[in-house]
């Protein structure tokens, strides 16, 4: 009965440590195929990046962002969110560029993505923030008119174009901050 007992101690006690183990998620230890979309433990984004390697090939690298996303912690993005919101896993580093791209921004956009992927949709939401735009208006503009969002995201401070540009009546897609839709 006591090396039984004490097998099941070992057992339990193994498996606490295991679970511990795996049950955090640190962006330096993911393989590259998920790194991009990722969200460690510390709730800090995954970034995946490129570094010259010895032989002067390019490796890449998944590392720990300094953002930190408010609400969500150990997240891994599925298959099914990439494939919906038009990102790829290979991304290395992201850029508010993607939103001028109009089969981006229809993914981003589309409600496969928009109201299914919350984590894909708050990274985007602060760089179209960060770009003094809306992301919910300018996803509604580009259902109706995606021309019109492009030529308003453009005048909006992305790139060098004035307000006075938009036709009178047009709504500006520059606000004040919002709150990401998490």
């Amino acid at each position: 009965m006591a090396f039984s007992a004490k097998f099941s101690l070992v057992v339990f006690l193994s498996s606490l440590f295991v679970h511990a183990t795996l049950g955090e998620i640190v962006c330096e230890n993911l393989p590259r195929d998920v790194c991009a979309f990722a969200i460690a433990s510390s709730g800090k984004r995954c970034l995946l990046e490129t570094s010259p390697a010895k032989d002067g090939s390019i490796e890449y690298i998944c590392r720990t962002s300094e953002v930190v996303v408010e609400r969500m912690a150990e997240y891994i993005e599925s298959d099914r969110c990439v494939q919906a919101c038009g990102v790829e896993r290979k991304s290395v580093g992201i850029s508010s560029d993607s939103l001028m791209e109009p089969q981006f921004l229809a993914s981003l956009c589309s409600q496969g993505c928009y109201q299914n992927c919350p984590n894909i949709v708050d990274l985007y939401f602060n760089l179209a923030a960060g770009e003094g735009v809306f992301l919910p208006d300018l996803c509604e503009k580009h259902r109706y008119n995606p021309h019109r969002a492009m030529v308003e995201l453009l005048s909006s401070g992305a790139a060098p174009s004035p307000d006075s540009a938009l036709p009178p009546g047009s709504a500006s897609l520059v606000g004040n901050p919002a709150p990401a839709p998490l």
